[in-house]
This record gives C-alpha cells, sequence and structure tokens, in this order.
C-alpha cells in the first residue's frame, strides 16, 4: 500500500463524490484532521475503515489499497469471449464479457473453464419449430445436476436455469450466426457444445 497513491485517489474519489473532508469524516466517525492526512500521504485510514470508504465510493479494497482505479482493456464486450461464475454458496449465476473482478457472498469468484462435453454430459440438439430442443440424461438430482445452459451467438446470450429434479430437457431459440451451447454441472463444471 502507498500512501501517497491511496491519499490521492481517496481525495479523487472525494471529489467526485462532491464531499468535503468534513463530511468525509463525519461519515467514517474520524476528524477532518485524519482525512486530510490520508489524502496528503502523511497517514494512511485505519483497517477497520477500509471497507466503509470502498462500500462508500464504490470501488474494491483492493484498488483502494493499490492507489488506482485503472480501467481494464475495453473489449468491445464481444459475447464469444463470455465468461461464466457461479457462487459455490448461493448458486449465483453471473457473466462477464471482460476482465475485472466479481464477488458474491463474499467471495471472489473465478471464470469457469469450458472444455469440450464429454459421454457423461453429452446432449441431443434437435431443431423444433424455431427453437432447439436439447434433452440429456444427465441426472437432474440435488447433489449432481445442470446448474444451467447458455446459448451464446455473437450478439446475445439466452441462458436458462436449471434446478434438481427438473426433466431432461429444454427450449431455447435459435439464434442468427450459430453458436456455441454451455452446460454447467453442479459437481463437474463447465462443457460446451458448438450448435
Amino acid at each position: 500500500m502507498e500512501g501517497n497513491e491511496t491519499g490521492a485517489l481517496l481525495r479523487r474519489l472525494r471529489l467526485e463524490a462532491d464531499m468535503t473532508q468534513r463530511e468525509l469524516a463525519e461519515v467514517l466517525c474520524v476528524s477532518p484532521q485524519a482525512v486530510s492526512k490520508w489524502e496528503t500521504g502523511a497517514g494512511c485510514p485505519d483497517v477497520g475503515l477500509l471497507t466503509a470508504l470502498a462500500e462508500r465510493f464504490g470501488v474494491s479494497v483492493e484498488r483502494l489499497l493499490a492507489g488506482d482505479l485503472e480501467p481494464n482493456e475495453s473489449d468491445g464486450g464481444n459475447m464469444r469471449r463470455l465468461k461464466f461464475y457461479v457462487c459455490p454458496d448461493c448458486g449465483n449465476i453471473l457473466t462477464a464479457t471482460g476482465g475485472g473482478e466479481l464477488h458474491c457472498c463474499g467471495r471472489k469468484l473465478e471464470p469457469l473453464a469450458a472444455r469440450p462435453v464429454d459421454q457423461a454430459h453429452a446432449v441431443k440438439v434437435e431443431e423444433v419449430e424455431e427453437d432447439w430442443y436439447v434433452t440429456f440424461s444427465h441426472p437432474m438430482e440435488k447433489d449432481h445436476f445442470f446448474r444451467f445452459a447458455a446459448y451464446v451467438a455473437t450478439e446475445r446470450v439466452l441462458l436458462v436455469r436449471l434446478y434438481p429434479e427438473q426433466g431432461g430437457e429444454f427450449r431455447i431459440p435459435q439464434l442468427r450466426d450459430g453458436g456455441k451451447l454451455y452446460l454447467c454441472c453442479s459437481r463437474d463444471g463447465l462443457f460446451e457444445v458448438k450448435m
């Protein structure tokens, strides 16, 4: 943690929030002199205040300590680079097309690595009207099931949440330009099928 860099970032964030040092001090229950010390690099916020500062300014504690908010490299939001994340605690499904950190239930989430579908996770895909009708024999039990299926094409993603004890089938609209079907097994991770 660089005091000068963290202090400069705190000052920038405070000014962006249109707050005075006194107003920030009141929110954090510290003196305005303490805020001034932080901003000039003469001191650093107490560890117990870092979370409150990060939440107040909408940044991560890590970025606050690093003293920078350097933007991620822009990739134009290409859906072909979509990454999937699943919270191990609550089962939330999150997606992102760029870099950054995603957190859920207090945990930093890592993107799931997709691998080609294997025999145990195989699906049968048929065209029905203007949909894909997908069937599978994978178990759909409480401890072992497909969490979701996602059909990813150039301009959009269609995600279907699946639940234990649900039947081994779902329908999903066809998209132009083909795409990939992703299936997330609660035990074995993410699999992909070219459509």
